[in-house]
């Protein structure tokens, strides 16, 4: 089994319209690990389109509480259930993933308790840890360290960054943030940095196309992501050895291309360059 960075969906934002990549979803291959990070909707259906078997989720992990990271977190684990989860699903995110667990199962207990007594499946109910992430070390399994960075993405305060690291491997994810020149010395020397970005010629025809919100979702666009530029200034200075750009805003708009993208960020990162789409698969380092 090959490290591998898969980006399952792309796309800033909860909204899906014809034609749109999904929402904000990776898998991430290490060490023979396959972890989850965050679950915006479609990551399962990404999951199995990777020949993932769902039964064998042992480690998802949720960067922020915004519906395109954590929409469909509860599905996947009973959607997996259903598959065939009879093993414990680690689960790592922000303070309040419990509370949306709790309201999930509840809203599915009739469903649950029936396929208990008339299937014979274990609880789903007892399968699921959740962890709180905070700064710092988050979790060491094997050979692998977690760490996790907050970064600047309000009015959400817990929103982490986060590095996965092997003895050989580091990939770090920005999750959803600002500007943020810090981000660049958490991910100094990594293998690759997934990076969020956005266009910012693209943002008054992306919040045209929304329709239903006012002056509001432009502000909180400018003051909680990072542009194209700003995104490889980082990688630059954190001299990654490559840059993939993920959460893209906008994804879906035909009036803005690849060539766009590769304008924004060719004369600020000279290193390889691996732009957004649906099923992308980066290959990592390995230790063979």
């Amino acid at each position: 089994m090959q490290n591998a960075v898969t980006l399952l969906g792309t796309k800033g934002g909860p909204a899906i319209r014809p034609g749109s990549p999904m929402p904000t979803s990776s898998l991430l291959t290490l060490n023979g690990q396959q972890i989850v990070v965050d679950c915006g909707l479609g990551v399962t259906r990404g999951l199995v389109d990777q020949e993932l078997q769902l039964k064998n989720l042992k480690l998802i992990f949720i960067t922020h509480l915004h519906s395109d990271h954590y929409l469909e977190l509860g599905p996947l684990l009973h959607t997996a259930w259903t598959a065939g989860l009879k093993t414990i699903v680690n689960i790592w995110g922000p303070a309040g993933l419990t509370k949306y667990w709790a309201h999930f199962v509840a809203s599915m207990q009739a469903d649950i308790d029936l396929r208990i007594a008339d299937e014979g499946r274990p609880d789903l109910r007892d399968l699921v840890r959740i962890h709180v992430i905070n700064e710092g070390d988050v979790m060491k399994q094997g050979s692998m360290t977690v760490r996790a960075m907050r970064v600047a993405h309000p009015p959400l305060v817990d929103c982490f960054a986060l590095s996965f690291d092997t003895s050989h491997c580091r990939v770090v994810f920005s999750a959803d943030t600002a500007y943020l020149p810090a981000l660049a010395e958490f991910a100094q020397g990594a293998d690759l940095l997934v990076h969020e970005a956005m266009l910012k010629a693209a943002l008054a025809p992306l919040a045209a196309r929304v329709g239903n919100g006012d002056g509001r979702l432009i502000r909180h666009l400018l003051r909680s992501h990072t542009t194209a530029q700003d995104a490889a200034r980082i990688a630059t200075a954190a001299n990654v050895k490559a840059l993939a750009l993920h959460h893209l805003l906008p994804a879906d708009d035909p009036d803005f291309t690849a060539a766009d993208w590769a304008a924004a960020v060719t004369p600020h990162w000279s290193g390889p360059f691996h732009l957004g789409t649906d099923g992308l698969c980066i290959v990592l380092p390995s230790s063979d």
